[in-house]
């Protein structure tokens, strides 16, 4: 190794190392993420169990699963500390979270099921149509409509949850799923429109087959 190797390795913002090792690596905010993860099968077991006060644990460990969702973006780009690692996680994270989430609700009778399929499709249907994009040399990046999207679903969630113990946020629960479930329409719409504008329409003729 040449003595001054070190100081040629890739840095990012505040010269910290972006190597390919260090894009692999543990730091706090992929933690939050993991910890997003670890949460995920306690908060269904809360909401399938019944015992006095679980709609308030549920809540509280909801919360706290959404907490790290937006503190470990912050934290990543306050502290330069973007990796691989919590690049793919995240996203996996939240789609855990959410799902996890809405079918539990809909196994104590609080959301149609229908309502919940439209969303967790949305889901599984905008990430193969981005990973067929990346296949294809084409970025569909994230749009507004993501943060939108999360917000709706989070504030939907801590309702209905609270719904099942307090009858008063039965209705303002109902109305912000009916727009969860527009939001994930209409972006879910745009997703494909894009994919078809950026990716179809310029796909060029199958070449023919082979003898």
């Amino acid at each position: 190794m040449r003595p001054d190797s070190a100081s040629r390795r890739p840095t990012g913002p505040g010269g910290q190392d972006v190597s390919g090792a260090n894009l692999l690596r543990l730091n706090l905010p992929n933690a939050l993420t993991l910890l997003r993860i670890f949460l995920v099968p306690f908060l269904v077991v809360v909401l399938l169990t019944k015992f006095e006060g679980r709609e308030i644990v549920a809540l509280a460990i909801f919360l706290t699963a959404t907490l790290t969702d937006f503190l470990d973006g912050w934290l990543a780009r306050r502290r330069g500390e973007i990796t691989t690692l919590g690049t793919l996680l995240d996203p996996i994270a939240d789609k855990l979270l959410i799902s996890a989430a809405f079918i539990s609700l809909v196994e104590v009778g609080l959301v149609p099921a229908w309502m919940v399929v439209v969303v967790v499709g949305r889901e599984f249907a905008v990430t193969g149509l981005r990973a067929i994009a990346s296949d294809q040399g084409v970025l569909i990046a994230a749009s507004a409509w993501g943060k939108v999207k999360m917000a709706s679903q989070i504030v939907a969630i801590s309702l209905l949850i609270l719904s099942e113990r307090f009858a008063f946020f039965t209705l303002p629960a109902k109305a912000m799923l009916w727009l969860v479930v527009a939001v994930a329409l209409g972006s879910g719409a745009q997703y494909f429109s894009i994919f078809l504008r950026k990716v179809v329409s310029f796909a060029g003729p199958m070449p023919p087959a082979s003898p």
